[in-house]
């Protein structure tokens, strides 16, 4: 039987992304956000959500640019940390050990350490309620060459990604592999199937 839980802002799984600007005097700041996904195939767009509250949503709309990092399941103690404090009056590079680098695509800081990073340039701004949600045309994607497969593809299980679960407020690790995309066109039933 199924729970009606009301309106909620659940969808799983939910990515545990670091979104990088620069503020007014120029410091690298970061923070975790999980509202975040693709937002259009081409051009490559990204969409991600921040509250008016934040330090970065004025970052974003100054610098017109941020980046996206996905940290891998060893960087989720740093992950969680600058989704806590506020760049403010907090210098989470610092506080963190990680390395702020310069894009040379985008007016904004990313993560070293971070496996993936997708660098953003502002493409348009939608007041949604209490988050805003800023587009962002991906203008370059940097990725560590040890979790491509031979394809040159990203391998989620090298990449490792966290995962949030928001309702519970946990972060999980990817799970099995369960199949190959696009390869069940037909789909054959069986028996008790509920046909």
């Amino acid at each position: 039987m199924k729970r009606s839980l009301g309106p909620q802002s659940i969808l799983y799984p939910t990515p545990t992304v670091v979104v990088c600007t620069y503020d007014p005097e120029g410091r690298p700041n970061m923070m975790t956000a999980a509202w975040a996904g693709v937002a259009c195939s081409s051009p490559a767009m990204v969409s991600v959500s921040l509250r008016e509250a934040t330090y970065s949503h004025g970052n974003v709309q100054m610098r017109k640019a941020f980046t996206i990092g996905i940290p891998s399941e060893d960087q989720w103690r740093e992950a969680d940390h600058v989704g806590m404090v506020s760049g403010r009056n907090t210098l989470k590079f610092k506080t963190t050990g990680l390395t702020p680098k310069r894009s040379e695509h985008v007016d904004a800081p990313y993560v070293e350490e971070f496996p993936l990073t997708l660098e953003c340039k502002l493409f348009q701004t939608h007041e949604l309620g209490l988050h805003t949600q800023y587009v962002g045309e991906i203008m370059n994607v940097l990725v560590d060459e040890d979790i491509l497969d031979e394809n040159d593809n990203v391998d989620i299980e090298k990449l490792r990604p966290i995962i949030f679960s928001p309702g519970a407020s946990v972060y999980h690790g990817v799970g099995q592999l369960l199949g190959k995309a696009r390869t069940n066109r037909k789909l054959e039933r069986t028996e008790g199937s509920g046909e």
